[in-house]
């Protein structure tokens, strides 16, 4: 376990560039705190100590703003920027890599007992106030953006805006941590607007229609009555 906070350390580290020196992550980074406070909570928890794991949960949500349940599953280097409003529920697995930032919500969708969180693979980033809801994938290295809503699968090296989110391109390459690729809030330098993008190509057929139109009524013969007031 305390390899694991080492190596979370050294994460946030590299991969925060407001990050000046280990002491910094370590005493003023809430989510490094929440995800201290959550491996002591999961060690508790695989003991079937589920009490006193839950109340290790909940003293560490007091002090960080940030909800785990220590039964989710999150591997290494995870990282929580800023953190306020983070909910990670039951059932929902993390795998290396994968980067939050604040108000991202992994929730369920289900009151059943059972899988009902989503699963994030490895090197996945979640924008600020997005929400992943119900046992879906987020494959490997893919980017949801800011306050999108994500209800189905996201494939691998995709990037997913909007509500409900959609794909609206891949990736050439991975990002890896501390490479010039990673991106801040799960966005894009140039991020495009699926719906915009919808309405653009209608009013373009329309327009299309419009001169159509207009030719085809050029063609047609002159109907109109002389001046007798008869038709030709």
């Amino acid at each position: 376990m305390f390899g694991r906070i080492k190596n979370d350390i050294q994460v946030i580290h590299k991969r925060d560039p407001a990050a000046r020196g280990l002491w910094d992550v370590l005493l003023c980074y809430p989510g490094l705190h929440a995800v201290i406070g959550y491996r002591l909570a999961n060690g508790l928890w695989r003991r079937e100590w589920y009490l006193l794991a839950r109340i290790v949960s909940h003293i560490a949500r007091f002090f960080t703003g940030i909800e785990i349940h220590p039964a989710a599953q999150i591997g290494n280097g995870f990282f929580i920027d800023h953190g306020m409003g983070v909910v990670i529920g039951e059932t929902t697995q993390i795998g290396d890599n994968v980067t939050i930032y604040h108000g991202v919500t992994l929730g369920g969708t289900s009151w059943k007992k059972g899988k009902r969180h989503p699963t994030l693979q490895d090197g996945v980033i979640i924008g600020a106030g997005a929400k992943v809801l119900g046992p879906l994938t987020v494959h490997a290295n893919a980017r949801i953006g800011s306050n999108a809503v994500v209800v189905e699968d996201v494939p691998e090296n995709t990037t997913v805006v909007g509500v409900p989110g959609r794909v609206i391109m891949g990736m050439n390459q991975a990002p890896l941590s501390g490479s010039p690729l990673f991106p801040a809030y799960g966005q894009l330098e140039s991020m495009p607007d699926p719906v915009a993008k919808a309405v653009m190509c209608v009013l373009e057929q329309v327009h299309h229609l419009e001169h159509r139109l207009q030719t085809l009524e050029k063609k047609e013969p002159d109907a109109a009555p002389d001046s007798q007031g008869k038709g030709p």
